[in-house]
């Protein structure tokens, strides 16, 4: 019943005459709705807007929402996506009035709180990552990449330079070429290395003066730490080129390694992820980006300064910078979360947490993989990217079929076929905030389901309300708004 209710639509519940609320007019005739919107906009015809009372709207988006899959209702172990816990101390104290009542064009003398909040986080975010001039203006990991690649373009144009050419592995992100496009570089994908790393001979063949960037996740996308990173940089570097650390997988190496100790010029992070602020279908995020001194110039603005003198913090832009990436100075509600996250948990947590993260990974890679064997790395730091190819050779299960049939026992699917670089990619991040009793289970789970009968896993999942849809028709043809003859 709960479900039947939960998936039917407001117009299903209309009722020509029901009200949810009645307001009075009106006492004061200049501030009235036809005083205040010109003629040319008012229509005597009503909105065909549902009919319905406020008891039944409240029960409508509170069924809806239990038809939802969340990090507070489910283990979400989402590959490289870092899907962890989200203290709700944190969301507490950011929603605490003196931070969500501010307005950001309030003078700046009034905004000293939040302002030193800000300018605090700037100065966490560059001891973590051994870069000491940051930018939280980037409202997510892409737009920091972005936002990192103009400004190397700036330095480089600022030099006389004319760089082309950004290089990144094929296990990149995706947003990686697709940054370094925008940014108006030409794109050097390098071929499958050696037990998933970095092929250094072939990198060598790609780099000249014409090389700007090298963009490399470390750990990478298969969950596994660099060897050779130290020699990476010392390579690009050689020839005048910068090396931008993709800051997603920082989870693992938090308070252990810091990507400007091993050769990075400017990396970013993935606050909402890292430092745990809520994040999903596409946002909320905040991707801040932390550079070499020489590149603090060139930052989006404005940053945070503060005036030793006078004690007093301000709003400034660097004086070369590419100007902004986003509206008045980044996402302050997810800063605000990563900030108390930080503050919270202090130098000796961090790192703690990233072993946590390490352990929990290689323990339940260690106890799936004799059912979803794992091609790269004895060993793997914050996540491990399985495979699922000898179930499809062998039985006709795909790395999708398990997905879809984990969600019937209450388990968020991992991340699938990514990267490509593993045919049937299973990726599995289990993070520090899981319990051993938890990734227990799931792997009772994995287990139990490897060993049903295919045709049951080929249309699962079959207790939700929507089993398996079309993917392909989904992505042709969107249906992006509901209309009362839309024919579906």
């Amino acid at each position: 019943m709960r479900n039947e209710q939960a998936t039917q639509l407001l117009f299903d519940l209309s009722v020509p005459g029901r009200c949810g609320a009645e307001y009075p007019e009106s006492d004061c005739p200049e501030f009235s709705s036809t005083a205040c919107i010109p003629a040319e906009f008012l229509s005597d015809t009503p909105l065909p807007l549902p009919e319905v009372n406020e008891p039944d709207v409240i029960r409508h988006f509170t069924n809806l929402s239990t038809l939802n899959m969340s990090v507070d209702t489910h283990y979400y172990p989402l590959g490289s996506c870092t899907m962890k816990y989200n203290p709700k101390r944190h969301e507490r104290l950011a929603a605490v009035p003196g931070l969500v009542d501010l307005h950001p064009w309030q003078a700046e003398e009034s905004l000293q709180g939040m302002l030193q909040i800000q300018y605090e986080m700037q100065q966490m975010l560059g001891e973590i990552a051994g870069l000491p001039a940051v930018s939280l203006q980037p409202a997510a990991g892409a737009q920091g990449e972005l936002a990192a690649l103009l400004v190397a373009s700036a330095y480089f144009q600022d030099k006389g330079e004319h760089r082309s050419k950004v290089i990144f592995p094929n296990s990149a992100h995706g947003t990686n070429p697709a940054s370094a496009a925008l940014a108006g570089f030409d794109c050097i994908q390098l071929g499958a290395g050696k037990n998933g790393f970095v092929d250094l001979d072939e990198l060598k063949e790609h780099l000249d003066d014409q090389t700007a960037v090298f963009m490399i996740t470390n750990p990478n996308t298969l969950g596994l730490f660099e060897p050779e990173i130290d020699e990476i940089s010392k390579m690009l570097h050689d020839v005048g080129g910068l090396v931008y650390i993709d800051g997603a997988n920082m989870n693992a190496i938090l308070g252990i390694a810091r990507p400007g100790d091993f050769g990075g010029d400017m990396m970013h992070y993935n606050v909402h992820k890292t430092f745990t602020g809520p994040h999903g279908a596409g946002g909320p995020g905040s991707g801040p980006i932390a550079v070499r001194d020489f590149l603090a110039d060139y930052l989006p603005g404005p940053v945070v300064a503060h005036d030793e003198e006078s004690g007093q913090y301000k709003l400034q832009t660097p004086p070369k910078s590419i100007g902004r990436v986003r509206s008045f100075f980044g996402n302050v509600g997810i800063l605000l979360r990563g900030y108390f996250y930080l503050r919270t948990l202090g130098g000796d947590g961090l790192k703690e947490l990233s072993e946590h993260a390490v352990l929990n990974a290689n323990y339940l890679k260690e106890k799936l993989k004799h059912v979803l064997p794992v091609p790269n790395g004895e060993r793997c730091m914050h996540e491990f990217v399985a495979s699922a190819q000898h179930l499809q050779k062998e039985l006709g299960v795909s790395a999708m079929d398990i997905a879809k049939r984990l969600l019937d026992y209450g388990f968020h699917a991992p991340t699938v076929y990514f990267p490509l670089v593993v045919p049937e990619a299973i990726m599995v991040e289990p993070t520090e905030t899981e319990s051993k009793a938890t990734l227990d289970a799931f792997v009772e789970t994995i287990e139990k389901i490897i060993a049903e009968d295919p045709e049951l896993l080929h249309t699962a999942p079959h207790s939700t309300p929507v089993s398996r849809p079309d993917d392909v028709k989904a992505a042709r043809n969107p249906i992006l708004c509901w209309s009362p003859v839309c024919d579906v």
